[in-house]
């Protein structure tokens, strides 16, 4: 495959993305970015099977089988120019009309999570913007973002449209994302990662829209549905080995139904942890930062659970475990820490008020993703107003709210930190009027 915008130089790629943009505007139609959009999805979809298997070689993250279904239906379902919505104001003084304008150029900062879905979704839903975008890649995922970049302008040009409409710098560094940050051509920030992340974007003085971190809660009542909350439970936590950032990281299960959860969750396949292997799986797993908040170990990151207990020092489970459960206290390292991998701590509560205080603690004031298990719509509620968040789901798995097991749809940017949420292409444009004044166009 020929590398298509990818460029020594970050400077030479800003410069090829800022021209393209042009060339988009200028000399194509919004049917023309829906073709883009059509045929990049097309070309992902014939080779994304074993594009995948080489991202996860590259960066030894998630599960492989799931890798591939979340990179293909990421890629299948993004959204194109549809999203793109007008406003209209009409009186007997005229019509206005207020557009979805592009902003230029986009700067992009991706997470070595999704190497392959986020280049693609972020370059298909700036095309759709009208935009061009330029990325700083993960190092450690530099090689699965130069075939995304590649392939999709390889797309764009296959129907005659503006190659570099996405670029790239192929060796990416924190020197490359300040020149990106600090470029008069560049008119948007986006990003995906921590606050550190969400800080360094913010520093550049620009417009920026940042997936900030995330550590989802969930409550489960005495009213809720014991056996399908733990089986949905079992079935999407695990999910590329909990890297989703909207993945539930710790329960809070109120006493009455403690022991019916924990025994469903070990029946389903769940390994209970003694704590003594807690114990040693803590310094293994997790770090402390200077302020004493806790964190993943970044080399635990999306390990298999074998992987992460034999780390520690713990005896691994025979066959593929895919969920190792543990019951700890509300203030426990496991519970404080999004640390994205299969171990997923449980903690007893004595009633839902007790739950929601709890809960709403280990969120952090995020504001990303919680979930509650309850028949009372009355506690969702309640629950829903105390932990603020983006998304919220009830009597379902948290990934309900991208669309998988509900309704609504899935983004590769769920902009929590500057409260954009679920993005699609709108998300990424400007509002610009144009008014037929003194009663023109009205024709009432």
């Amino acid at each position: 495959m020929s590398e298509y915008g990818v460029f020594d130089d970050i400077n030479e790629a800003i410069d090829a993305a800022y021209e393209a943009q042009k060339t988009l505007i200028r000399k194509h139609t919004t049917a023309d970015r829906d073709a883009f959009i059509a045929r990049i999805k097309e070309k992902f979809l014939a080779i994304i099977d074993e594009e995948t298997i080489k991202e996860f070689n590259e960066t030894g993250y998630g599960r492989l089988d799931q890798k591939l279904i979340k990179n293909r239906e990421s890629i299948a379902t993004n959204p194109d120019t549809s999203s793109l919505t007008t406003r209209v104001f009409s009186s007997s003084d005229g019509i206005t009309i207020e557009y979805c304008a592009p902003y230029g150029l986009v700067g992009a900062l991706t997470p070595v999570t999704n190497g392959i879905a986020t280049v693609a979704n972020n370059a298909m839903t700036m095309i759709a913007a009208g935009n061009s975008i330029v990325f700083n890649c993960h190092p450690a995922a530099k090689l699965a973002g130069a075939m995304a970049v590649s392939l999709v302008n390889e797309a764009v040009i296959d129907l005659g449209g503006p190659p570099n409409l996405a670029t790239m710098v192929r060796i990416p560094d924190t020197k490359t994302l300040d020149v990106i940050m600090q470029s008069p051509k560049v008119k948007l920030l986006i990003g995906t990662g921590s606050e550190v992340m969400v800080k360094l974007l913010m520093s550049s003085n620009k417009k920026v829209i940042a997936a900030g971190p995330g550590n989802p809660p969930t409550i489960i009542d005495e009213t809720a549905d014991i056996k399908r909350a733990a089986a949905l439970l079992y079935e999407n936590v695990p999910f590329e080995n909990n890297m989703l950032c909207v993945l539930e990281k710790e329960a809070f299960v109120v006493d009455d139904v403690f022991d019916e959860f924990i025994n469903e969750m070990t029946r389903l396949g769940s390994r209970l942890l003694t704590p003594e292997e807690v114990e040693k799986l803590v310094p293994a797993s997790l770090v402390q930062n200077a302020e004493g908040g806790w964190g993943a170990n970044k080399a635990m990151v999306g390990k298999d659970a074998n992987v992460v207990l034999k780390n520690a020092g713990v005896e691994p489970s025979p066959g593929d475990l895919r969920l190792a459960i543990c019951i700890v206290d509300h203030k426990h390292p496991f519970v404080e820490a999004e640390q994205m991998m299969p171990i997923f701590p449980i903690v007893k509560c004595k009633d839902f008020e007790q739950a929601m205080d709890w809960a709403v603690e280990a969120e952090h004031g995020f504001r990303h993703t919680a979930g509650v298990w309850t028949r009372d719509l009355a506690r969702a509620t309640e629950f829903g107003r105390r932990i603020d968040c983006t998304a919220l789901a009830h009597n379902g798995p948290t990934v309900a709210t991208a669309g998988v097991g509900g309704a609504g749809d899935g983004s590769a940017t769920i902009a929590t930190s500057t409260g954009e949420g679920f993005t699609n292409p709108a998300s990424f444009t400007r509002v610009r009027r144009f008014s037929m004044a003194n009663g023109g166009g009205y024709i009432i």
